[in-house]
């Protein structure tokens, strides 16, 4: 999945639009995975019914907070290295899917980085 050198053309209109395709479905499938791991831990250590902890977990992922906020010990503890896992997340995928444009935009302006 490498990007093209800077001695190669850019990329024509429809290869970059299958590459910004394939950036997001990496995205989506990091923050899905993210979303699969916040959904198990607060049903494991909170005992949340699944349409709660998917709320919780979607909340903590997109940077709103929890939800239920009178948890265990052991809940809070997995809250908060799971807000922690999320803001990470939200660098990691917003990163991978701007890659292709940033890429693109210096690649057209022949930026040396070197």
């Amino acid at each position: 999945m490498a990007f093209e050198h800077r001695s190669e053309r850019v990329l024509p209109g429809h290869r970059f639009a299958l590459r910004l395709l394939r950036h997001l479905l990496i995205s989506a499938g990091i923050v899905l995975a993210s979303l699969i791991v916040g959904i198990m831990g607060y049903e494991h250590f909170e005992h949340l019914r699944l349409r709660d902890a998917f709320l919780n977990s979607a909340m903590l992922l997109g940077g709103m907070g929890p939800v239920d906020t009178n948890l265990s010990p052991a809940g809070k503890v997995f809250a908060g290295a799971f807000a922690l896992y999320a803001g990470l997340v939200f660098v990691v995928a917003a990163s991978v899917l701007v890659a292709p444009v940033v890429h693109r935009i210096l690649h057209s302006v022949h930026c040396d980085l070197e």
